[in-house]
Formats: structure tokens, sequence, C-alpha cells
């Protein structure tokens, strides 16, 4: 009988856990409304600009795309090559978690995203 008690304190308690943990996550992901938003991330001196588009659905990222707009031949190449690169790293993260490092051997492009994910963000938040 003893035994018995034990285990379903045991297992009462890690219901509770469990149940607590699950609410925990919902609350983060109720932060932010889920549907698709867009942002311009500028970054740079001259100054350089991308535009995001990101799908959230319960706070994570179902879906990103970047679409570049430098003129000059380099700067182009950089952007799009982290705009092919990005979707991998972003894709399936909470909203809350993303900050992108140096990605595709661009080192800039990834301020101009990191600000645009900043603004989408804001517009995503609940309350």
């Amino acid at each position: 009988m003893q035994h018995q008690t034990r285990n379903l304190l045991l297992a009462s308690a890690l219901t509770f856990t469990l149940a607590g943990a699950a609410e925990a996550q919902s609350a983060r992901s109720a932060r932010f409304a889920d549907g698709v938003y867009t942002a311009t991330g500028e970054y740079g001196g001259q100054p350089s600009h991308i535009t995001v588009k990101a799908t959230l659905k319960g706070g994570i990222v179902t879906a990103v795309s970047v679409t570049p707009h430098a003129y000059v031949p380099r700067s182009l190449e950089l952007q799009r090559a982290f705009a092919a690169a990005v979707p991998k790293v972003v894709v399936g993260k909470r909203i809350d978690q993303i900050r992108v490092g140096k990605l595709a051997g661009s080192s800039g492009t990834p301020k101009g995203f990191n600000d645009a994910i900043r603004q989408i963000r804001a517009q995503a938040a609940r309350g």
C-alpha cells in the first residue's frame, strides 16, 4: 500500500510538472499573435536594407523570406546568399529566441535581419 501511495504521489508530481511546463510554453507563445508580418531591416553605413517576411504560428516562425535591395553587385550577392541560407536557421524557432550572426559569408546582412525581426516581434506582440 505504501509503495502504491508513493507511486501515485510521484505520478501526480510529474503530471503537475509537465502541466506547468506546457502552461509556460503556452504563455510564451501567446505573447505573439499568429500571422504574416513584414519589416525592413537596415544596417551598415550606406545604409543597406532588406525586407523580411515571417509567418508566425504559436510564437514559432513557420516560414521566412528575405528580399535583397542592394545595388552594389557584391552586396547583392551577399544578401542573396543570406536570403537562401536563413530559412534553414530560423524556421521552427521561437520568434523571441531568434538572433542571427554571420551567415553565408555575410556579416552585415544579419544585422539588418535582426533589426527586421525586432520590428516583427513588436508588430506581433500581444498586450
